[in-house]
């Protein structure tokens, strides 16, 4: 955002007044009105405070009494109120601040609540959690990880005519998925496809332990896959749904049958439930090493390349100075795994090393899941909810994921959107008791939710 603001042709009097006009207008929307209204704006040093006071200033015009404490001097309890306007600090703010007692009345955030990190969203101190927040030109990493959400309430976009594409951004772009976004993404069934065309093998599970293939598997078909060949190595008769195909494979060695007729298969998933083994390690490799097809890697796939990530990616084979495409699916502790280190507060920028050092698009899971790509493009997605966090749904994610690669979505898009689908596909579902195999059958409900 700073580079966007030294790009503004305009004055920077101009922008504050734009966006002070913002904040005025949603102000008036949460009153209910202007007359008798009474509204404290706390105003801080730069920018967002005098956007608070400009604000104020304009309120005043239109009868509300307005009354104006510099963050410098205010209160520990705020005085009595309808509103109160946080204008405090904005995105550029560091260290830790406690924001003073609204006093029981509700709180609008200028471009962020005072005191979350607008680049991580890990709030320092005590910030007020606000009913709304009116932030400008683009929503800010920090609306939409850790605990921001929690204090921005709901986000309002305003407009005040900065150019935010990316001539202007000092680094590769970052996005929230739209429903807009995956319609353009993921390609749609030619007049003349067949089920071949979109055809998804799903390497997974192991002798006793099939769930996490089977909703893998099913979740692929769900997702638009005309053809899934479930094999899970030393089971010949594994539990999966009636539209897939089993292919018996043996508890080790079974990279060369994968290899073999890896022709037919627009798409690979290796890792749900597939256990924990030298053989496993060995023959995952392997797979990653021989085959030119698009991988999903999930589960213990990643387990069976935690060690050495890097060289394990690196032995994929290249087509026309392309690496076969590699999608890498871990939650925290995946991740932790693969780097050595948790995610930290910076999730953007975790998913990005990895995604670097690998040259995998990384999904990196969580409340707001972070989709990074080689060259530092992110995508985040916010369409699900804390249903999701029940056993079997990354399984299910990985499913979709393998689906949409499988249609000719490009590795990135395929992982994001994949992930926006499955989050739309757990809203639909119970608010409390929402299990994986629930969300797996959504999933077309959801796409139909998208496309219209």
């Amino acid at each position: 955002m700073a580079a966007v603001d030294a790009a503004a042709p305009e004055p920077v009097e101009v922008l504050v007044r734009r966006a002070a006009g913002a904040v005025e207008r949603a102000a008036v929307e949460l009153l209910g009105g202007t007359y008798g209204r009474r509204v404290v704006v706390v105003a801080g040093p730069g920018n967002n405070g005098e956007d608070g006071r400009v604000a104020a200033a304009l309120l005043r015009r239109r009868g509300v009494r307005v009354v104006v404490v510099d963050v410098s001097e205010a209160p520990p309890v705020l005085g009595p109120a309808d509103l109160v306007i946080d204008a405090a600090f904005g995105t550029g703010f560091h260290g830790s601040f406690t924001f003073p007692d609204p006093d029981g009345a509700p709180v609008l955030a200028v471009d962020i609540p005072s005191g979350v990190s607008g680049s991580t969203g890990v709030a320092t101190g005590a910030p007020a959690p606000a009913v709304a927040t009116v932030t400008f030109a683009a929503l800010k990493p920090g609306l939409l990880l850790h605990d921001g959400p929690a204090f921005a309430g709901r986000v309002v976009l305003a407009d005040i005519g900065l150019d935010v594409s990316g001539r202007t951004l000092a680094g590769p772009p970052a996005g929230l998925v739209t429903d807009a976004d995956v319609v353009e993404w993921v390609p749609t069934r030619l007049p003349d496809d067949h089920k071949w065309r979109h055809a998804v093998r799903v390497v997974a599970g192991s002798p006793g332990m099939t769930g996490a293939a089977r909703l893998c598997t099913a979740a692929a078909l769900r997702a638009g896959a005309g053809y899934v060949c479930l094999t899970v190595p030393g089971e010949d008769r594994p539990v999966a749904p009636a539209e897939a195909v089993v292919v018996p494979l043996p508890i080790d060695g079974w990279s060369t049958a994968v290899l073999a007729d890896q022709s037919r298969f627009a798409a690979v998933a290796i890792g749900p439930g597939l256990g924990r083994s030298d053989a496993v390690r060995r023959q995952v490799r392997a797979v990653l090493a021989g085959a030119d097809r698009p991988v999903v890697l999930d589960g213990d796939g990643l387990w069976a390349i935690a060690d050495d990530p890097v060289a394990a990616i690196a032995a994929r084979p290249s087509t026309a100075r392309r690496v076969a495409p590699t999608v890498l699916t871990p939650h925290d502790g995946e991740l932790a795994a693969l780097t050595g280190s948790p995610p930290g507060e910076d999730r953007i920028a975790a998913a990005r090393r990895l995604a670097a050092d690998t040259g995998s698009v990384v999904l990196l899971k969580g409340p707001t899941t972070v989709v990074a790509d080689p060259g530092g493009e992110v995508a985040l997605v916010r369409s699900g909810d804390a249903r999701l966090a029940t056993a079997g749904t990354g399984d299910v994610l990985t499913g979709v994921v393998a689906a949409y690669l499988a249609a000719g979505a490009a590795p990135m898009r395929a992982a994001a959107a994949a992930a926006h689908v499955h989050g739309r596909a757990a809203m639909l579902g119970h608010r409390r008791g929402l299990v994986a195999g629930d969300v797996v059958g959504l999933l077309p409900d959801a796409w139909d939710t998208i496309v219209g």
